[in-house]
């Protein structure tokens, strides 16, 4: 295997993926550098419970994109720094299946 093309794939998978996570975080309404999760728009709710239904599940889908968008960032140092497919347990490689 052609380790530096490898994770060259990787990086750009990566990459990719994290504009995604960016971009649908703003097409939710917020904003993805943000640790707090505010709207820039409530208009369109037709009343008080659908607004509060609505704007709880909305938290909870920004919430698990900031989620998988931090673990993306922390893959992509991983690789800047050298040490993307090496556990950080046992400082062992990982094999490039589970990577």
């Amino acid at each position: 295997m052609d380790e530096p093309a490898f994770i060259d794939g990787i990086r750009k998978q990566l990459e990719a993926h994290r504009t995604h996570l960016r971009d649908e975080i703003q097409e939710q309404g917020a904003d993805p550098d943000a640790d707090e999760v505010a709207f820039t728009d409530d208009a369109g709710f037709s009343d008080r419970s659908h607004s509060t239904e609505e704007r709880s599940r909305l938290i909870s889908v920004v919430r698990a994109l900031r989620s998988n968008l931090r673990d993306v960032d922390r893959a992509l140092a991983k690789i800047d720094a050298g040490t993307y497919g090496t556990c950080e347990s046992c400082g062992k490689p990982i094999s490039p299946e589970r990577l």
